[in-house]
């Protein structure tokens, strides 16, 4: 096991590459298992917990215990964590497994746009032209232009989505801060999920979306959620956030919006319209744009300290 987490830390980006692949299952996994947001939300973390509870229990036995303020920051990110997933299944339910996925990372836009209107940060020039092109993209999704969107009501899907996007955007760079200690991944996770566990459900039992009774096969499918993509996707991601550049993260991350949508097409037989398509491919586009530019940015700059 140690062999392996050392040989995934040597790479960094193959580690994340596989983790974007594994998460991109986990909208059709919620699909598959058919039951309320927030009950999806609660079953995947709280099946997650017992496997990252050993793993935390091996990390702290062979490196002593974290320093307080990441376990802290770690909680924080588990609070956005939970309300990402609610609002995501939400998503889900509304506009199709892929293309909330789609939505979810538009975070890459939010953030900058949150840290402009609250802490007075003004954005990066291709962060500016980017907005545009996305937010196109996410007109096309809610189905206001065109006939045959897909989902039983994408306008509110789309709501949902971007709702989505911001605290995942606060999940990711909180859960950065909680995951300094690169030599552990385990344990800031296992903090992370059991706090999304519980807000979950302070958020669902108000909501009345709280099913504590398992059943099949709607829990075998959160089963393998909360395994395969919650542990070992995001042990993965977790894993490779400290050792690359948040730009690049983040390109990386966009595999997981491009497998959602293959996979919701291929598993689920969604069909999204062509205009939400090229919506898609906007949205991604903008992505890419607003991201790479930081990365050329600080490749310059780079290069310009070395000459």
């Amino acid at each position: 096991m140690r062999a392996l987490l050392h040989l995934l830390g040597e790479r960094p980006i193959l580690t994340a590459v596989l983790g974007a692949l594994t998460i991109a299952g986990s909208a059709v996994l919620v699909r598959l298992a058919d039951v309320e947001p927030s009950t999806a939300a609660f079953f995947r973390c709280a099946y997650a917990l017992p496997p990252l509870a050993l793993l935390a229990w091996l990390e702290r036995r062979r490196y002593g215990p974290r320093a307080p303020g990441q376990a802290r920051l770690a909680w924080i990110a588990g609070a956005f964590f939970a309300v990402d997933l609610v609002l995501w299944h939400h998503a889900i339910a509304q506009v199709g497994a892929g293309l909330a996925t789609v939505l979810g990372n538009t975070q890459v836009i939010v953030v900058p746009l949150a840290a402009w209107a609250f802490l007075h940060e003004r954005p990066s020039t291709r962060v500016a032209f980017s907005v545009p092109v996305v937010l196109t993209g996410v007109v096309l999704i809610s189905g206001v232009i065109g006939a045959g969107a897909y989902g039983a009501n994408p306008a509110l899907g789309v709501i949902f989505g971007l709702g989505t996007g911001l605290a995942y955007g606060g999940f990711i760079l909180i859960q950065r801060g909680a995951n300094a200690d690169v030599r552990r991944p385990a344990g800031p996770l296992f903090d992370a999920t059991l706090s999304a566990a519980l807000v979950t459900l302070v958020i669902g039992f108000p909501l009345g979306e709280i099913d504590l009774i398992p059943s099949l096969p709607s829990h075998g499918w959160l089963i393998l959620l909360a395994l395969g993509v919650h542990v070992v996707g995001w042990l993965l991601i977790s894993l490779s956030l400290p050792r690359l550049p948040a730009a690049l993260t983040s390109v990386v991350l966009t595999i997981q919006p491009v497998g959602s949508v293959l996979l919701g097409i291929w598993v689920l037989s969604e069909a999204p319209s062509a205009l939400q398509l090229v919506g898609v491919a906007l949205i991604l586009a903008g992505l890419l744009m607003a991201t790479l530019r930081i990365r050329t940015r600080r490749a310059s700059r780079a290069r310009l300290g070395a000459a």
